[in-house]
């Protein structure tokens, strides 16, 4: 009989290794490794079920499925259309961000919907939840409540009950039998499946909470990830007005779709357009700001980017940002640089991506070029004006894609002018309003003192 061998992960950033180590391979945490128990391979201890498939033609399912809708249609609209009967959504995001809240509006609103709902909570009792539900009001009250940290307790009390939507909160408080310590790894993993089970063969549509670790990636296994069919972030700092629910896994819609939220007393209103949300108490007149046009998924949204430079007086330079890559900030100051002739070597540079956004579209270059030209410079670029471009590593301007629905929405949001590369003239050389550049030294030599 072969030796079983057992796995460790990561309690971090979940990665697998087949032997303990002291550091992680994956992101270097010391002392984050914990075996996981061998997984059971019995099929009726794993379902407590016994479940039978047939085959049948791929042609007999290949009706359209009607989805789900929820009482908010930005959220709908960051599913794809609505929740899809039989998947599993996973939502992360940080303590105290709302998203046990988000969960609670989006039940309450499905069941006022005609839905039949199954709340499951692990982590607070019926009182807790019951505080939030009066604060929320809207009938919030009157949603069908388990609290319970057996995933048994649940899975029954959903096989009883039959609901369109079963939401638990969260997949690191519950746990079954026999699978380790709750929250463990090994827990995480098997609970995920047995909700998969149950959600793929009875089609209910299932929202699970997952927690985060301190560096903004979902706890537990990656397996996790691959075993949910959707995986949404809530993020946003939890003292900043604006809420976002991002999708950056959708197996039946695009990913990187955006919903903003306002937090308030009585819960999260929905902000329906995003195109100027970011760019609300903007001063025109002082140098580092920049305004650039980032596609989300479907929508181009206007964000402003500051800058800010100030001579390196304590050993070596910083290099800080919130909201955008370091690593490509590190890019676009070398070709600051090299090709544009502008040294920021020995200078602090701190660079915001205002209201809590997060910017990972590379047409946002040159409106990062434009700020850190604008702050060493102390010039301002303009209220009015939107910068959109690739810069390549030799500091040539690159299209971007959706440029005319990025010109659109900045005309929407007020702007006088946009910036675009060259090689967007033939198309929208006739628009009124956008100039065009061909590399990086057109915009230094623009804003230039004279």
């Amino acid at each position: 009989m072969s030796r079983v061998r057992s796995l460790y992960f990561c309690l971090e950033c979940g990665a697998e290794s087949v032997r303990w180590e002291g550091r992680c391979p994956s992101c270097s945490a010391w002392n984050t490794l914990s075996e996981a128990p061998p997984k059971t391979t019995d099929r009726e201890s794993r379902s407590g079920l016994e479940v039978r498939a047939k085959v049948e033609p791929l042609g007999a399912s290949s009706e359209p499925v009607g989805r789900l809708m929820s009482s908010l249609p930005v959220v709908d609209r960051v599913l794809g259309g609505g929740f899809v009967p039989g998947t599993v959504t996973l939502v992360g995001g940080a303590p105290g961000i709302g998203k046990s809240t988000l969960l609670l509006q989006l039940a309450t609103g499905m069941r006022k919907a005609g839905v039949e709902v199954l709340y499951a909570s692990g982590e607070e009792s019926r009182a807790q939840v019951g505080i939030r539900a009066n604060r929320l009001g809207k009938g919030a009250d009157e949603l069908p409540f388990l609290a319970s940290v057996r995933l048994e307790d649940v899975l029954e009390a959903a096989e009883e009950l039959r609901p369109g939507l079963l939401c638990v909160d969260s997949i690191q408080a519950v746990s079954v039998d026999g699978a380790g310590a709750p929250g463990g790894v090994s827990q995480v993993r098997e609970c995920a499946a047995r909700i998969q089970e149950y959600a793929k063969r009875s089609g209910t549509a299932t929202v699970l909470v997952g927690h985060v670790t301190k560096g903004g990636a979902l706890a537990g296994p990656r397996t996790l990830e691959h075993v949910v069919d959707v995986v949404l972030e809530f993020e946003g700092r939890r003292s900043a007005e604006y809420r976002f629910l991002r999708s950056t896994k959708n197996r039946f819609g695009s990913v990187d779709e955006l919903a903003a939220f306002r937090m308030t007393e009585s819960g999260l209103e929905s902000v329906e357009d995003l195109s100027g949300l970011f760019l609300t108490d903007r001063p025109e007149d002082i140098g580092g700001s920049a305004v650039a046009v980032s596609i989300h998924g479907s929508q181009p949204i206007l964000t402003e980017i500051q800058a800010l430079t100030s001579d390196a007086r304590f050993g070596a330079p910083q290099r800080m940002t919130t909201g955008y890559p370091s690593r490509r900030l590190a890019i676009l100051l070398a070709v600051l640089e090299r090709r544009g002739g502008v040294s920021l070597g020995n200078s602090d540079v701190f660079l915001n991506v205002v209201g809590g956004a997060r910017l990972s579209d590379p047409g946002t270059d040159l409106a990062v070029i434009g700020s850190l030209v604008s702050a060493q410079f102390d010039r301002p670029i303009g209220g009015k004006i939107a910068l959109v471009a690739e810069v390549g590593l030799g500091g040539e301007l690159r299209g971007v894609a959706r440029a005319e629905s990025r010109v659109r929405a900045a005309k929407r949001a007020g702007m006088k002018q946009v910036i675009l590369p060259a090689t967007h003239r033939e198309a929208l050389g006739t628009v009124p309003g956008v100039r065009f550049m061909s590399d990086v030294r057109e915009l230094i030599d623009w804003l230039r003192p004279e």
